[in-house]
């Protein structure tokens, strides 16, 4: 039970939450992992998407392939510690082309990765992207 009234006044100086921690700026939140992003305010209603996940190369394509990345639909650096990863996500557009340019750089690169929905799936280089290929005019 508890009384109605309290029976003391708790000091300032022990008041836990005196000093409220600092919120997220909205680039922070826009750098956040996608998966972190998902687990933390749930998974976003987005368009169905395909995402290149790459790291750094060493090859003269690399430039050309950063360069790629960064006109996509969304592009984002994720770094932890000395490595960095580079996310190109890619929505239906009336330009698969774009997407297929970006591959043939990436594409046999070590670790990189082909997302469906920023998942990986399986079959997503030997099924999803041929069908996308089927949309080039």
């Amino acid at each position: 039970m508890v009384p109605e009234r309290p029976t003391h006044r708790p000091l300032e100086r022990f008041w836990p939450y005196a000093e409220l921690s600092e919120a997220p700026s909205d680039e922070e939140l826009a750098a956040l992992h996608p998966e972190l992003r998902e687990a933390l305010f749930g998974s976003p209603a987005r368009p169905f998407s395909i995402t290149l996940e790459f790291p750094a190369f060493e090859s003269e394509a690399f430039a050309k392939a950063l360069d790629l990345a960064k006109a996509s639909d969304e592009f984002q650096e994720l770094t932890s510690g000395p490595s960095v990863r580079y996310r190109a996500r890619f929505y239906p557009s009336e330009d698969p082309l774009r997407l297929r340019n970006l591959y043939e750089l990436v594409g046999g690169v070590p670790e990189s990765q082909v997302l469906i929905d920023d998942r990986p799936l399986p079959f997503a280089r030997e099924l999803w992207l041929p069908l996308v290929w089927c949309l080039i005019k």
